[in-house]
């Protein structure tokens, strides 16, 4: 099924629409940027997957969410610093038969995340 992400804004209890996200691809500490979206109304890349099965390689991959940009947008009073700027997640895909759904639960202050389906 090959690889997605889904954010969800804790804080307003809504998908995090308009949230500006990165991917890449990792080896040895390099990051090369695949590509770059804003998330749609319900949260997800408007293309769809980010890779389908045929496309998802076995190996390392970064995904960027710009917390501190979305929140900003939405008139969320930050401090500066902001407590969160950007979350990075780094993983890993071993097997490119399986899905790896990536979804962001996510609020100015706190994050969480996990493997998906």
């Amino acid at each position: 099924m090959g690889l997605s992400t889904h954010v969800l804004d804790t804080m307003h209890g809504t998908p995090a629409a308009g949230m500006a996200v990165e991917l890449y691809t990792t080896d040895d500490g390099q990051a090369t940027l695949v590509k770059a979206f804003v998330l749609n109304s319900d949260g997800r890349s408007p293309d769809g997957l980010l890779y389908d099965n045929s496309s998802l390689q076995r190996g390392t991959y970064r995904l960027v969410f710009d917390v501190a940009g979305y929140f900003a947008a939405r008139g969320v009073p930050l401090p500066e610093p902001n407590f969160l700027n950007k979350v990075s997640l780094d993983f890993g895909v071993a097997d490119t038969s399986q899905h790896y759904h990536v979804p962001l639960l996510v609020s100015p202050w706190s994050y969480s995340t996990y493997r998906g389906s």
